[in-house]
Order: C-alpha cells, then structure tokens, then sequence
C-alpha cells in the first residue's frame, strides 16, 4: 500500500509537467503560426515593395490597372476608403442590434427562450459567407433597386447589410457572455437602492461590461474587415471612391480573392497582391493596438 501511494504521488508531477508542457506548446504555436503567414506574406511581396513600388502612388492614388499594358497602376486609396466605408456603415447596422440583443437574451429572456435564441444565434454564425454573398446577390439586389430606385442593388449598403448579419451572432455571443460575468451582487444592489430593470442594465451592467462589449465589437469589425466572398459578390466589384451607400466598390480582399488566381506567380501584380495582404495585416494591427490601449484607459478609469 505504501509502494502504491508513493507511485502515485510519483506520477501526479509529472502529468501536471506534461499537460503545462502541452498548453505552453499550444500558445506558443499560436504565436508561431501568426509570424509564419505573415513571413510568408512578406516574402512573397518583398521584392516589388523594396524594388520597383512607389508607396505614395499605392496609398494615395485610386488608380487600380494592374493588368494595363502601357502604363500599370498599383492605386489602392479607392480600395481602403472601399474597405473602411463598408466595414463603418456594417458595424453602424450590426452594433446596436447586436449589443441590444445580448442585453435581451441575457436580461430579459425566459431560460426556454434564451436558449432557443442562442441556437438561432449559433445557426446564423454557421452560414457560410458564399450563401451570404447569395443571398445579396439575388434577393438584397432587387430589394434595394425597387426601394430606393437604383440602377443596380449591389452596391456598398447592400455588402454592408451582409456583413452586419455576419457579425451580429459574434456580438451577440461575445456580449452575452460579458453581461452575465457581470456579478449578480451588482444587479441585486442596484435593485435594492430602488432601481428599474432598465436603469440596473444601463448605469450597472453596461459600464461593468465595458471590455466585453467592446471586445465583441472589434471582433465583429475585425470579421467585417477581413471578409471576402460576401462583399466580393454583394457591393459590384467596382473600383471607385464610394461617395455615398448606394455606390459601387471593392474592398481589399475581394480584390486578393478575384485576382489572384488569374495571375502569374513571381511577377508584379502577383507581388501587388500581396503587398496588399500586408497592408491588411497593418490595418488589422493598428485595430487592435488601439483596442489594447483603450482596454488599458478603461482598466485605469476603474
């Protein structure tokens, strides 16, 4: 009996060694794996960037005719205000009724009702983006061509609709989960000073929650930024300013996505395309960079 519990004690440290062993190996990877794509990335782009691009006619100019014989342009300004401006009127739709939902299914549902609600939320984030690109290629097309007597529904606001109804379920989730971490003395202390249930999710839950919902939020933007078959298929793959919701454009990874596979591996416009790429990653790095130092600001306010 002795022998058995001395083996025993024996193998507990090192299990306990070889599961820590393992969860550090999985952040690390995690890590690796991020630098690893954006090498790739940077690798293949590197030698026009460095060679031959001039970086103030790629940011500024909304010129984009890779493929012209006589005089090619790498303009990617109508391409970023393409990407920004679908993104801004996107998360101008999905925010509020994300952040309302969450405070409905957390708040105010019946546990029967909430949970149906989460499987209704959990079958909207499970669509894939090509049916979404679908569904604002048909029926969001002719929607907006008889409501707003438009030439042609694909423009910005109906890419926008589309990527609102995709990042609403990861709000919705995200924020969800932040109200109810909220401790349940905040709530009963508010009601017992006299408080409505309004008044409890307004000056108690939301302030309280204040980093989880902004975390949903820039996951929701971030899934907006980054998404391609939708807006691909849903704003009229033009390259222009977009002046208004009803304009065409093109984001930045829709371009990646159609252009890619038409061109030849090595040469300029192949290189373009991944210049692109890092361009994304910067943009997605300051996002975040921003959400960190605002997080810190919120932390320090409290």
């Amino acid at each position: 009996m002795n022998a058995l519990r001395k083996n025993t004690k024996a193998k507990v440290p090192f299990s306990e060694t070889a599961i820590e062993t393992f969860i550090r190996l999985c952040g690390i990877s995690s890590i690796i794996f991020v630098f690893g794509i954006f090498f790739f990335v940077f690798r293949e782009g590197a030698g026009f960037l460095f060679n031959g691009l001039d970086l103030g006619q790629f940011l500024t100019s909304p010129e984009w005719y890779p493929t012209s014989l006589s005089n090619k342009r790498y303009g990617t300004l109508a391409l970023i205000l393409g990407t920004f401006s679908v993104t801004t009127l996107a998360m101008c739709l999905a925010v509020p009724f994300g952040l309302g939902a969450a405070i409905f299914v957390s708040e105010f549902c019946s546990p029967k009702l909430r949970e149906a609600f989460k499987i209704i939320i959990e079958l909207l984030a499970a669509i894939p983006s090509v049916v979404w690109g679908f569904i604002g290629l048909t029926l969001m097309n002719q929607m907006i061509i008889k409501i707003f007597n438009a030439p042609i529904g694909l423009t910005m606001l109906n890419g926008s609709i589309m990527l609102a109804l995709m990042s609403v379920p990861i709000i919705v989730s995200i924020a969800e989960d932040a109200l109810k971490a909220v401790p349940d003395s905040y709530r009963e202390a508010a009601e017992a000073l006299g408080a409505t249930r309004w008044q409890v999710v307004y000056r108690v839950l939301l302030p309280a929650a204040k980093n989880g919902l902004l975390a949903a939020v820039l996951l929701g933007a971030a899934r907006s930024i980054g998404e391609t078959m939708a807006v691909l298929m849903a704003t009229g793959h033009s390259v222009n300013i977009p002046t208004g919701p009803l304009s065409w454009m093109r984001t930045l990874t829709a371009t990646i996505a159609a252009e890619l596979g038409e061109v030849a591996r090595g040469d300029e416009h192949y290189q373009v395309l991944f210049i692109i790429g890092i361009l994304l990653f910067s943009i997605t790095f300051i996002v975040n960079l921003i959400a960190d130092l605002v997080i810190k600001g919120i932390h320090q306010d409290f």
